[in-house]
Formats: C-alpha cells, sequence, structure tokens
C-alpha cells in the first residue's frame, strides 16, 4: 500500500524515468542499444509527448541515454568523472601493498534523512536511507573510519551485505555502476567517537575526504572517510 501511494505520488516524468534506468539497470537494454522511441513511450505510459520529451531529456543531460539524429535514443556509455583521488576499494588498496586488510562493522541500519542529508540526495526529509560506519585495519592498525548513506533505490540490499567479505565501494560498484562523483579533501580534529575507533588522541588531526556519488541519474551514496593525519596522505595525477 505504502508503494502504490509513493508511486502515484511521484511525477509522471519521474516514473518515466525510473523505468527507462530500471530496465537500462536490469540488462534489458545494454549500452549503445536503442531504447524505446517517444512516441512508443507515449502510447505505454499515456501521457503528453511534453512529458516524455522531458523524462528523455533529462536522462540524456545527466548522460544515461545519447541522442543520434535521425536514428534514434541509445544507451549512452558508461562515463566516469575524472578526479585526482581514484574511486577503488580500501581493500584493494591495502593488498597492492602486500599487507593485510581487515574491517570492523560498529554500525548497519535503515535511517531517516535529516534535512541536509536530503538535501545531498536529493531527497524530501525523513526519507529512507541506509548507514553503516565501518573501521578499516592496515597490518591490523585502523586507518580509516568510513561512514556512508547509501540511497536503497540504488542498493536495495545493501544490508544484507557481510562487510567482512566485500567492502561498501565493492557492493556499490556492481549494484549502482558509477556515473560521476564529486569530492572534498580537508583537515579536521576527530570528534571524541571517530578518535576512539582510530586509537588516536582526542581531537587528532584527520584527513578527511567527503565524497558525493552518482548512479543511473540518483545520487548513489554520500560518504566521510576518516584517516588519521599522521598514517596518511592522498596521492594522484593530473593526465
Amino acid at each position: 500500500m505504502e508503494d502504490q501511494i509513493a508511486q502515484e505520488s511521484t511525477p509522471i516524468f519521474q516514473r518515466i524515468k525510473d523505468y527507462l534506468t530500471g530496465e537500462i539497470a536490469a540488462g534489458r537494454w545494454k549500452e549503445g542499444e536503442v531504447v524505446p522511441s517517444e512516441q512508443a513511450l507515449v502510447r505505454q505510459f499515456g501521457v503528453s509527448r511534453m512529458t516524455v520529451n522531458r523524462a528523455v531529456r533529462e536522462l540524456t543531460a545527466e548522460q544515461v541515454l545519447t541522442r543520434r539524429q535521425g536514428s534514434g535514443t541509445f544507451v549512452a556509455p558508461k562515463k566516469y568523472q575524472a578526479t585526482l583521488v581514484e574511486i577503488k576499494s580500501i581493500a584493494d588498496e591495502i593488498r597492492a601493498r602486500g599487507h593485510v586488510h581487515a574491517s570492523s562493522l560498529r554500525l548497519l541500519e535503515q535511517s531517516r534523512a535529516s534535512e541536509a542529508l536530503a538535501h545531498q540526495f536529493e531527497l524530501a526529509p525523513g526519507s529512507a536511507l541506509f548507514h553503516s560506519v565501518i573501521v578499516h585495519f592496515e597490518n591490523a592498525v585502523p586507518i580509516q573510519v568510513e561512514d556512508r548513506w547509501v540511497n536503497p533505490a540504488c542498493a536495495p540490499r545493501y544490508l544484507e551485505q557481510d562487510f567482512a567479505a566485500i567492502t561498501p565501494n565493492e557492493h556499490l560498484m556492481e549494484a549502482a555502476p558509477l556515473q560521476g562523483a564529486t569530492y572534498s579533501i580537508e583537515a579536521l580534529a576527530a570528534p571524541r567517537e571517530v578518535a576512539e575507533m582510530l586509537a588516536i588522541a582526542p581531537h587528532g588531526s584527520c584527513l578527511v575526504l567527503k565524497r558525493r556519488t552518482t548512479s543511473m541519474g540518483r545520487v548513489a551514496s554520500v560518504v566521510t572517510m576518516w584517516h588519521p593525519g599522521a598514517l596518511y596522505q592522498y596521492t594522484g595525477s593530473v593526465g
């Protein structure tokens, strides 16, 4: 009943977008394949051409679809936003150094979006979000506290994962293929609970990476990663 009410309250152009992105995510339309014409979508949903055009136009702007003059609308190639910080699993980083990765799950729950989080996810305040807090270790030394919020629409099975066997990043790369990302890096004093998890002095200096990722036109994840300043540095290159 709640799902039906939520669906009825969703604008029709958004339902068309959800349908198209859902079919792509399910693999029924693959990269480079043509999607139904606007006229076909008009007939399928029983709406105006203007409504369908808005949905297709927004997905084109979001680089989910691409239009070719005289040929139709196609599934766009996956695009990754180039940044100085490469998005990859911390477990892979640690193993690449020949060290041992381990993790400790401190929190895994469904919660409600605060106003600030709702703004970041472009959702209504109070919307359901998944929340996890994980401490990552390198050779038994804590090097990262990962505080992550996830959009259930992008990764509906997030709470079912065994995060001792797989990292959130690894799961999200499969469940919600990366479309783009924005991030910031700053030096901050660690709050008491973060300092305890990193085994550093209260208010000790940390390097903090905040990142927001998108997938299929939605904000998929907002994560804050705390690292002890004395043990960690960010590196990158400009091509």
